[in-house]
This record gives structure tokens, C-alpha cells and sequence, in this order.
């Protein structure tokens, strides 16, 4: 027998679009979402407004026909960011949040922040205009094991940097530990994105019976017990928590080398995997929040127009395993079990 569930349209805190052939490709994946935040890690990255707005022009050319999603542009903190120009833009429009990049933390990230001090008056200027920051939580230091860099993050540059600057708003993207849901269950004016991947790999799944480079990314998988964590938060209720699936498209033959880049592809499939986690966990009346509420209300936005329906059926909905971009490969995350959710749109 069938199920249905009719949501508000959902919206994605955290999505890499990329550019050229691979936005082409990846863009009709996410075209039924009411708004994503853009990722800016683009190669030169997007650092001022008007790359910003030249970015989001590419993005809406890439949409197919009757697409629902509206791009919220962000930009990538360097040290030379000017203030002016942040502010300038989210005045105007093409920009509603600043990323923070820790220098070397993930994909294209060379340009980011080694000195805190130095980005003291972009913050400073973000918190008197009201925008946010979104923040890669890791630090980069190679004496701290990586499965720790998030908790040390929290300890040495979040906390500091928040009582700083004490009106800026926070949000810690795909949060990946018990200790980041405890440091944002704990505090106010911060909240965190939850991805899919994380709901549902740990790092054994990376690692157990061969390496799997297509569970590999940034931050890195942890222990089953902070995969749990993460699962209690986004099914709690809490409206601190909310969906950013940090979809990250890498050609196969990237993903597939002796240096492999990081990242899983979501996109196509992410918000039937939630919702089984959201009816394995016995929370269905709260995915509504995590994906299509809870977000817009940290960033001060209504909830998206529109609806989406949910049909849960009793065979297994297959997914497609790959996209092709150009002349690549792109490997969508499979789960590692049964999806019976179908998405339907009632536009």
C-alpha cells in the first residue's frame, strides 16, 4: 500500500553546483528545490559581488525549463576580502551569506583563512548588516587527527571567533560530531547544516572490507556513535538543525585515484534517503522542519512556495547510478539500503 506525505517544497543549505559542463550536468538534479546556498569553491573562487552575480547568472542559464530553484549566492572569505563589498552585496540582493574556508580544509580551499585577525572587520561588518557566515569546521593543523579537527575547531577558532564578534550569526555546515551538536544545541544564534551522507555512512563504511572513494569527504566520516548524534539532531525537532546536503560532484576518474578528491553526489536522490531515515528513526511529522523549515527561519527567509509530495511504495525505488558531464562520470551516492520514497511535485 501506498503512503503519501505532502511537504513544503525543500530548500538545500549547502550545495556545490560547480561550473561549465559539470554545472550543466548537475544543475537539473537540484531544479525542483525552492533555493539551495551556492558554494563558491569554484576555481578562481567567487570573492566579490559581481563574481557572485556573473555565478548565479551561469547557474539559472544551466536550469532546465520550469525549474523551482532560486540560487542564494555566498561568497568566499579570503584575507582581502573588502567589507564594503560584502555588504554592497547582500544590500543588493545577490549574495545571502560569506563562506569561510579554513586554508587547505577541503576542495579548493587554498585561498582560505590563515589568520583569523585579519578577517576581524569583514566579521565585524557581517554582524552589523545581519549576514551570516557559514563555516567549514575543521582546522588544518596536520599534528591533530583528522577525525578530531572538527571538535578542536570548536574549541580554538568557532568559540573565539563568536565571542569576538557576538551579533554574528553562525551556521557550522555539515556538522559531523556529538560535540558539534552539543556546541549548537548549547548556544544561540548559531545553527548547523546535517548532510545526507553523514545521516547515513560511518567511517566504516569508508574504510571496512576495501576502500570505498565514493564515501570519501570532507569532513571525513566519524564513529557510528557521532553518526547517531547526527541522526538524534536532525530528527529532534531542534530548528537549529536543518538540511544542507553538501552534494559534491568529482568526475569518477577523480574520485577513482591514488589521491582522491572528496566529496559525495546527493543531488539526485537525497530527499528519498532522509526521509527513510526520518521513518526508520520514527520522526516523519518532523522531516518537514529539517528540510523545508527550519532553514529558512535561521536565515530570516518565509518557507519556499510550493509543495512536493513524498509516496512511500512497497517495492524499492531505483536511482540512477551515474550522470554523465561532458566526457566524465559522476558516481551518485548509494546508500547501502532500500529506498521506497518517490518524489512527485505539485508545483
Amino acid at each position: 500500500m501506498n503512503e503519501k506525505l505532502t511537504l513544503r517544497r525543500p530548500d538545500d543549505w549547502h550545495l556545490h553546483l560547480r561550473d561549465g559542463a559539470m554545472l550543466a550536468a548537475v544543475a537539473p538534479a537540484s531544479a525542483r528545490l525552492g533555493r539551495a546556498i551556492i558554494m563558491p569553491n569554484l576555481v578562481p573562487p567567487v570573492v566579490t559581488g559581481a563574481d557572485a552575480a556573473a555565478y548565479r547568472d551561469r547557474i539559472r542559464a544551466a536550469l532546465p525549463a520550469g525549474a523551482t530553484l532560486t540560487p542564494l549566492m555566498t561568497l568566499y572569505l579570503t584575507e582581502a576580502t573588502d567589507p564594503a563589498d560584502v555588504v554592497a552585496a547582500h544590500r543588493a540582493g545577490i549574495i545571502a551569506a560569506v563562506k569561510l574556508y579554513p586554508a587547505g580544509a577541503t576542495t579548493n580551499s587554498a585561498s582560505g583563512v590563515r589568520d583569523f585577525d585579519r578577517v576581524r572587520p569583514v566579521l565585524d561588518a557581517m554582524a552589523e548588516a545581519g549576514i551570516p557566515l557559514c563555516v567549514h569546521g575543521e582546522v588544518t593543523d596536520p599534528g591533530i587527527d583528522i577525525f578530531d579537527r572538527e571538535a578542536v575547531f570548536i574549541d580554538r577558532v568557532l568559540d573565539p571567533v563568536r565571542r569576538a564578534t557576538p551579533g554574528l550569526r553562525v551556521i557550522m555546515e555539515h556538522v559531523t560530531t556529538s560535540d558539534g551538536v552539543d556546541y549548537v544545541s548549547g548556544n544561540d544564534g548559531i545553527g548547523a547544516t546535517i548532510t545526507t551522507h553523514h545521516l547515513v555512512i560511518n567511517r566504516n563504511h569508508l574504510l571496512v572490507g576495501g576502500i570505498r572513494p565514493h564515501y570519501y569527504c570532507l569532513p571525513v566520516a566519524k564513529r557510528e556513535s557521532h553518526r547517531l548524534a547526527l541522526r538524534r539532531a536532525a530528527t529532534s525537532g531542534d530548528p537549529r538543525f536543518f538540511s544542507g546536503t553538501d552534494s559534491a560532484p568529482h568526475p569518477d576518474r577523480a574520485k577513482e585515484s591514488a589521491c582522491g578528491c572528496a566529496g559525495c553526489f546527493t543531488a539526485p536522490n537525497w530527499l528519498p534517503i532522509v526521509a527513510q531515515v526520518f521513518q526508520d528513526e520514527g520522526a516523519l511529522d518532523r522531516l518537514e522542519g529539517f528540510v523545508s523549515l527550519n532553514g529558512a527561519a535561521f536565515y530570516g527567509l518565509p518557507p519556499a512556495e510550493g509543495r512536493i509530495t513524498l509516496t512511500r511504495r512497497d517495492q524499492p525505488v531505483s536511482a540512477p547510478t551515474h550522470i554523465t558531464a561532458g566526457d566524465e562520470t559522476v558516481t551518485v551516492f548509494e546508500p547501502g539500503f532500500p529506498i521506497h520514497w518517490h518524489v512527485e511535485d505539485d508545483a
